[in-house]
Parts: structure tokens; C-alpha cells; sequence
């Protein structure tokens, strides 16, 4: 049963003859009598007395006929107060993001800024497994790598390569590889990928990826996800390999130094995805241009750190 059939009911029983209705709602008087005809067979219940004279609702057509007014009137009240103040920012956002990116790049910002938008609420989906957007109903995804032909809408935010980093204690302790091939070597830190163990690095000479670059088989005893590489390079448990994007606070402070630094991985475009660029809510917009506007001072830096010194 749809709304127009409410509403066909509801004219119906106010005008109390199916041509009247038919005339009023540009349809032929067959159609009217079809549509009461299948309303009273979905409800089990005859719901108007017929005659040659006049038609009259049944006691169950007038209760019928209260739920009819009551939903079409909130109906009514509810699409008015959506199109009454299209741009209102207020509610809930899905945001899913891997968890470097959460720790390192949004949480510093995101609990100031929603100061100033009281009407809004963030969830944070943390994790650096694939979000499925439209099945699990997120708004927004941030997503690293290069894009599978999803047919979701995606805004490029940022793009660096990834690195080999490690903390200067560790290097004291071992040294410090000088081609890919000494990783073999050290203490490598593992992150799982496609659910296995990523043992298998490569590396290019110089700042462009050209050709199949030099792979280089690694080994270790640690393996978890991104954000727990980072940590545990910061701890002096190894070389990671990690995205500029998620190291470059700890490079720029010297918590982190760059290994092999005329090599670099391969490179690691960032980006936000939504479910459709139709009908985006403000609430959606307004996070997505906080993110774009924080990533380009991001890309703004990394930019920075990667010029000739």
C-alpha cells in the first residue's frame, strides 16, 4: 500500500462517490474502484458500503479513514520540515577511517571543531579494513590506495609515497641499511594484508615509480595492523614501511627518521568516498570540506618535506 492510496481514500470518502474522486485526481472511475478494491483486499476488511445512490464508509472504513489523515498529515509535516532548511547542519555523520589516519590526523582537530557545530554528531568507524559504504550505511570513508571501479563517489584528498622509517635508537642499535636489499637484515615490521603477512617490499630509485622497482623479501617477529607498526617503530622495535601521510608529524619532529631516503614505496593516493553525489546532506558536506581543507594543508607539508633540502 502507498501514500497515493491513502490519499485516493481519503477523497473518496470525502467527496462520496468514486467519479467525483476520479475527476478530482485526473483518473478514470474504473481506476478509483480498483485501487479501494485492492486496499480492502491487503486489509481483510470491507471498508465502504456501495450503492446506486450513495457510498458510505464501514466502521472499519472510518477508523481507516483517521490512520489515513493522521499518516498523510506526517507525511506532510515531515518532507516540509526537510525542505523548509536544506542547509541545517545537524545530526548524525558516519565517518570511517583507518586507524593512523583517526589517531594521527583527525582526532587532533575534529573534538574542537564540532564545537562550533553543536547540532552535529560524529561516529567514527576505526579500522583499516574496506568499508562496504552503502551496505554498513557509512557517509563517508576515507580510503588509501588506488580505488577498485566501485562506483562510488571519491574526492582525491591527499597523495605521498610510502617510506621506510625508523626510530633513531633502533638505528643506533643496528645500523643503518644502505640499499633495500640490507632490509633482509633488520627487524622488519609487519602489517597484515589481504590477510596475510605483507613480507614483500619494493622500492624505487628516486622520487618517481617507473618500471617493477626492486622487491625486497622482509622479515619479523611483530605484525599487526598500520597504526601498530607506527607505534612500535616509535618504541625502537624495527623499520617500517609506512605512508608519508601517517608519518610525517613524527618525521618532522624526529621521532621518526626516513631509511633508504633516495628510495621510496610505491605511491599511496588518499581519498574520501560517499555513497553518491545526489542529495549529499550539509551535515555530509560540511565534514567532507573540513577534510579537504585539512588534507591539502597535509599535501601542503608533505610537499614541503619531500623538497630538495
Amino acid at each position: 500500500m502507498h501514500l497515493d492510496d491513502l490519499n485516493l481514500f481519503i477523497q473518496v470518502a470525502r467527496s462520496g462517490s468514486f467519479s467525483a474522486a476520479a475527476r478530482q485526481l485526473a483518473l478514470t472511475p474504473a481506476a478509483v474502484s480498483a485501487t479501494i478494491k485492492r486496499i480492502e483486499a491487503s486489509l481483510q476488511r470491507r471498508l465502504i458500503e456501495r450503492s446506486t445512490r450513495a457510498l458510505r464508509l464501514t466502521p472499519e472504513g472510518e477508523r481507516f479513514l483517521d490512520t489515513c489523515e493522521a499518516l498523510t498529515a506526517r507525511w506532510a509535516e515531515g518532507t516540509a520540515a526537510l525542505r523548509s532548511d536544506p542547509g541545517a547542519v545537524d545530526g548524525e555523520v558516519q565517518l570511517a577511517a583507518p586507524a593512523d589516519t583517526t589517531y594521527q590526523l583527525l582526532s587532533p582537530w575534529l573534538a574542537p571543531w564540532l564545537v562550533a557545530h553543536p547540532g552535529l554528531r560524529l561516529s567514527l568507524h576505526v579500522s583499516d579494513r574496506l568499508h562496504d559504504v552503502r551496505r554498513e550505511s557509512v557517509d563517508i570513508a576515507v580510503r588509501y590506495g588506488t580505488l577498485p571501479d566501485s562506483g562510488l563517489v571519491a574526492r582525491r584528498l591527499c597523495s605521498g609515497p610510502r617510506i621506510a622509517v625508523a626510530s633513531p635508537a633502533y638505528l643506533r642499535r643496528r645500523g643503518t641499511p644502505q640499499t633495500p636489499a640490507d632490509l633482509a637484515g633488520h627487524d622488519c615490521l609487519l602489517w597484515m594484508l589481504g590477510g596475510r603477512a605483507n613480507r614483500d617490499w619494493r622500492f624505487w630509485r628516486g622520487r618517481s615509480v617507473r618500471g617493477e622497482g626492486e622487491p625486497v623479501r622482509v622479515g619479523g617477529a611483530l605484525c599487526g595492523d598500520g597504526s601498530l607498526a607506527r607505534q612500535w617503530a616509535l618504541q625502537g622495535r624495527g623499520i617500517a614501511s609506512k605512508a608519508l601521510c601517517d608519518v610525517l608529524a613524527d618525521l618532522e619532529a624526529g621521532r621518526l627518521v626516513q631509511v633508504l631516503p633516495g628510495h621510496r614505496g610505491d605511491e599511496v593516493p588518499v581519498h574520501a568516498l560517499l555513497p553518491s553525489r545526489e542529495y549529499v546532506p550539509a551535515r555530509v558536506r560540511v565534514v567532507l570540506d573540513q577534510l579537504v581543507e585539512r588534507f591539502a594543508d597535509l599535501q601542503r607539508r608533505m610537499d614541503a618535506w619531500r623538497a630538495p633540502r
